[in-house]
């Protein structure tokens, strides 16, 4: 066996079909459908099952491709290190980010980064919390912009930046007079209507964590993927939301709900993630040093008040 074959099999994996995988490896379906049979002749055991309409591993093929993945990866890490060593200057890097942070932190850091480093090539994969954690584990990105609490004891941190947390209203809610005043104490949310994000989303965790640490659960009304959908229908008056301070709308724009402080002041800390174990490479170096040198200007406020 060797890597090319590793690296057939791990695609075909991803991919549960043949004429994709071979697409994406850049080889005709039959040549692939032969380097397979080939393997797994010479390691005799079955690595897929192929139906009609479907390509899935068999227990001998899930630990092949675990440990064929690992392998690949090392190789990959191993051939960054060596680039370094010989000071080559291109290289290719795989960031991972949140939807609400790569939307808000990123256009401060990419032209900055692209600007110094033009021959770096830069692969976005913008997925849920539970899923990013999964694909950092593995090696499948360089580092990934993440909030804490982090679920996956396989990968270390290091913090980034610090940002409060605000409760969003409607326009003409109860609460909407509150700005500038005292901060609201979450308890005084029990019963109100919520809309939330959607499970294995980051944030969603920090919201309910909220409000079952002010003694009650909250009363969701709507949940959606994307956080600018959120603040659009609590400014229709559908409910109330947290949001993260950089995601909060300028005044006066369409569409806008009421942000107000919360009285304990809580926060949330975005972290850049890595694999404990990953070896960093010279662009994982230079991006997370431009990260640290712009992405705090995602949480300046656009109006040039203090909690939007």
């Amino acid at each position: 066996m060797d890597l090319r074959q590793m690296q057939y099999v791990v695609q075909l994996a991803k991919e549960r079909n043949f004429s994709r995988a071979a697409e994406k490896l850049h080889i005709a379906q039959p040549s692939l459908s032969q380097q397979l049979s080939k393997l797994e002749s010479e390691l005799g055991v079955l690595l897929f099952s192929r139906t009609t309409n479907s390509v899935e591993p068999t227990h001998a093929g899930t630990i092949f491709i675990e440990k064929a993945a690992a392998i690949l990866d090392a190789v990959e890490q191993l051939r960054q290190e060596m680039d370094d060593i010989a000071q080559m200057r291109k290289g290719r890097l795989v960031v991972g980010s949140l939807p609400i942070t790569g939307s808000h932190v990123l256009p401060h850091v990419l032209p900055v980064f692209r600007a110094r480093y033009p021959e770096i090539d830069v692969t976005l994969v913008e997925d849920t919390t539970s899923r990013l954690e999964q694909l950092t584990a593995v090696g499948q990105t360089d580092l990934s912009l993440l909030s804490l609490p982090l679920g996956d004891p396989s990968l270390t941190w290091e913090p980034l930046i610090e940002e409060e947390i605000l409760l969003a209203v409607p326009p003409k809610h109860r609460l909407a007079e509150r700005t500038g005043g005292p901060g609201v104490e979450v308890r005084e949310l029990a019963g109100e209507p919520f809309i939330v994000l959607k499970k294995g989303q980051g944030f969603r965790t920090i919201a309910f964590d909220l409000c079952r640490n002010a003694g009650f659960e909250p009363r969701v009304v709507f949940e959606s993927g994307n956080i600018e959908t959120v603040q659009s229908l609590v400014a229709a008056g559908m409910g109330l939301a947290f949001v993260p301070q950089m995601v909060a709308r300028p005044a006066g724009t369409p569409l806008s709900p009421v942000y107000l402080r919360l009285a304990s002041a809580p926060t949330r800390t975005l972290v850049i993630a890595t694999r404990t174990d990953r070896y960093r490479s010279k662009a994982a170096r230079a991006f997370i040093e431009t990260l640290r040198e712009t992405a705090p200007a995602a949480i300046a406020s656009p109006d040039g008040r203090g909690g939007r």
